[in-house]
């Protein structure tokens, strides 16, 4: 198995939990791949403090990979990387496909100097629960291995807490992105990985983005102790990044409180209130990456919204919406940050 793509420091790192930002993709106006704008969104989360990057996922927009540009993505994210910062940063690239693309791909990530894959399993739908096992235990012998829980609106599929001890009595499995969103689902999470009695070695990160706050505070109550989310690997915090570093740091205050206060259950609400309009909750998710990149569009980040499909955009009363939580949660947003830094993060190359 391939552990030493993993140093310990970077793995301790990720253990004690870290805002790890989804990477949205650079296009120009044709709507093609933007090195440079890419380059500039990878020194922006990193300098706004994120632990990690996660790159190729579905925020990246999972169609990189019809046009080429599955490799040339995730180059320029470790590409800056190793030339930004001195620190250590987790590098998270996204698997996806049966099981000999997702092992070419996993092979990729490790050539370019990726320490773990995110693996998506909807290209298995309709697959038994010992050929998904099957599957995850031949992409951890490529590459330490974090699970992901998919939401079925964008092609997830259920996944019991069977499925989900299985996972964690995998060896090179570290971590489980859970984003059902669904607090059902998650919990079954938390039971398969209390059943394996794997919490010390794999890793929660939420991806509920109707939850965020609350899933960070929460002790979920299991047969062999509380387990708790240790952070987040989230499409969200591709935007507003410096201040989702501040939330997570509030929320892990907040843990060691014997309650929760009024102002964390506020700010959930605020932070779940704002995913609905970047994800475009009101239309099924349809202007979800649009969404995201119209905040970064905003800030200069992107000089344009525009996705791979010239059929994705902001839906109807999505720009209004944003507008809206703009207006309400100023505190939220990290303009000034962005402002400040913009020229440097653009000019680097």
């Amino acid at each position: 198995m391939h552990f030493s793509s993993l140093p310990a420091t970077v793995l301790a790192q990720f253990r004690d939990g870290q805002v790890i930002p989804a990477q949205p993709l650079a296009l120009d106006a044709q709507r093609r791949f933007d090195p440079r704008r890419q380059r500039a969104l990878s020194r922006y989360y990193i300098d706004a403090g994120a632990g990690g990057l996660a790159v190729a996922v579905h925020t990246t927009q999972f169609a990189i990979r019809d046009v080429g540009l599955y490799r040339p993505v995730l180059e320029a994210a470790a590409e800056t990387a190793s030339s930004w910062i001195d620190r250590p940063l987790m590098m998270i690239a996204g698997v996806v496909g049966r099981t000999q693309q997702a092992l070419s791909e996993a092979r990729t990530a490790r050539a370019l100097g990726y320490h773990a894959v995110l693996l998506s399993l909807a290209a298995l739908k309709g697959c038994s629960e010992d050929e998904l096992i099957e599957h995850c235990q031949t992409l951890a012998a490529e590459m330490p291995l974090i699970g992901f829980y998919l939401q079925p609106a964008v092609g997830g599929m259920p996944l019991a807490a069977s499925f989900w001890r299985r996972f964690a009595e995998i060896e090179n499995a570290i971590g489980i992105k859970v984003a059902p969103f669904n607090r059902y689902a998650t919990l079954d999470v938390m039971a398969g990985v209390a059943a394996a009695k794997a919490a010390d070695r794999v890793t929660l990160y939420t991806g509920n983005d109707d939850h965020i706050v609350l899933d960070l505070v929460t002790p979920f109550r299991t047969e062999q102790g509380d387990l708790h989310f240790a952070g987040g690997l989230l499409g969200h915090w591709s935007v507003w990044t410096q201040k989702a570093v501040g939330i997570l740091a509030r929320c892990k205050e907040a843990r060691k409180e014997a309650a929760v206060s009024r102002e964390i259950l506020a700010l959930d609400s605020a932070v779940t209130d704002c995913n609905a309009a970047f994800f475009d909750v009101a239309n099924s998710f349809h202007g979800v990456i649009a969404g995201c990149h119209e905040v970064l569009r905003r800030q200069g980040l992107l000089e344009g919204r525009w996705c791979l499909d010239p059929g994705e955009d902001l839906s109807p009363g999505q720009l209004e919406a944003i507008d809206r939580v703009y207006r309400l949660y100023p505190e939220l947003n990290d303009d000034a940050f962005v402002r400040a830094n913009l020229g440097k993060w653009l000019e680097a190359d």
